[in-house]
């Protein structure tokens, strides 16, 4: 279920699954000719390559946080199959391994928006309503992509589900930031930019250790080279230019980078060998 834990001072990281899903291989790493990535991503008969669903659990300083939330169980038959969801283990599974339950969660905050990270923000009663999944906590979005959720376009709309997201603030538990900085004692944000516009990842900060959640800029551990840049990014030259910024900060800094979507590698640190970067796994 849960993938153990990582300690960072007084944090302890734990991540836990929501299942697994497939998406298509070429649009995962954009440019990047298949003779390439699928040295690191084999694809099935469809071209699809297995990604994890991950959020990770942060407990510290007095509070329990969760870092985006997996899809969830809303998504119906059909996407489920386009998608090839692996429905085990699922995210309360998961939770539970850690030990806990939805009513331990203290506040939930979003990379961004899409429905493979907001998915499970919100869970559908047996009467067919909405509400929010964790009853006793907050919601941290960023307001820029709060707002272009709310109006999406024709690229963006099979990601944007109102159901993810909506019932959040119609239930009063919706707390939007505008900029970088701390939503939490030693938890604090950060805009990427690239994926979507807003795209945020989520950084650690304890006893002079700092760990990352990547979230999409880097989806897997195959997508540290700088070129491996997904076709999904709606401004795919801004995730580049934080890529040439973050990667040698990472290592300077000896980052403990947490992945979402690599089926394998829970986290890991960036390492620089002969002007190559790679990933020790440390989880």
């Amino acid at each position: 279920m849960s993938e153990s834990f990582l300690t960072l001072g007084s944090f302890t990281l734990t991540p836990v699954l929501d299942g697994f899903f497939r998406l298509d291989g070429g649009a995962m790493f954009g440019v990047v000719p298949r003779m390439l990535w699928e040295r690191v991503a084999p694809p099935d008969d469809r071209n699809r390559i297995r990604l994890a669903m991950r959020a990770w659990l942060v407990r510290g300083q007095g509070r329990t946080i969760l870092i985006d939330a997996g899809a969830g169980g809303k998504l119906e038959a059909k996407a489920r199959a386009i998608y090839g969801f692996e429905g085990v283990p699922s995210l309360d599974a998961s939770l539970a391994a850690a030990g806990l339950g939805v009513d331990d969660i203290d506040l939930v905050v979003a990379s961004h928006l899409h429905f493979d990270h907001a998915g499970g923000f919100t869970t559908r009663d047996t009467d067919g309503m909405v509400r929010p999944r964790f009853p006793n906590a907050r919601y941290c979005v960023r307001r820029g992509e709060w707002d272009d959720a709310l109006h999406p376009h024709e690229r963006n709309r099979a990601s944007y589900l109102a159901e993810n997201y909506v019932p959040l603030r119609d239930a009063g538990v919706l707390d939007l930031t505008g900029e970088d900085g701390e939503v939490a004692p030693g938890v604090r944000v950060r805009r990427t930019g690239g994926h979507t516009q807003h795209h945020q990842i989520i950084e650690i900060h304890d006893g002079g250790q700092t760990a990352v959640f990547a979230a999409d800029l880097l989806p897997t551990a195959g997508h540290v080279p700088l070129p491996y840049i997904m076709a999904y990014d709606l401004y795919p030259m801004d995730t580049l230019a934080f890529k040439r910024g973050f990667l040698p900060e990472a290592v300077e800094r000896d980052y403990l980078i947490l992945f979402e979507h690599d089926p394998e590698v829970a986290a890991g640190r960036i390492r620089e060998e002969n002007g190559k970067l790679r990933v020790e796994r440390a989880l």
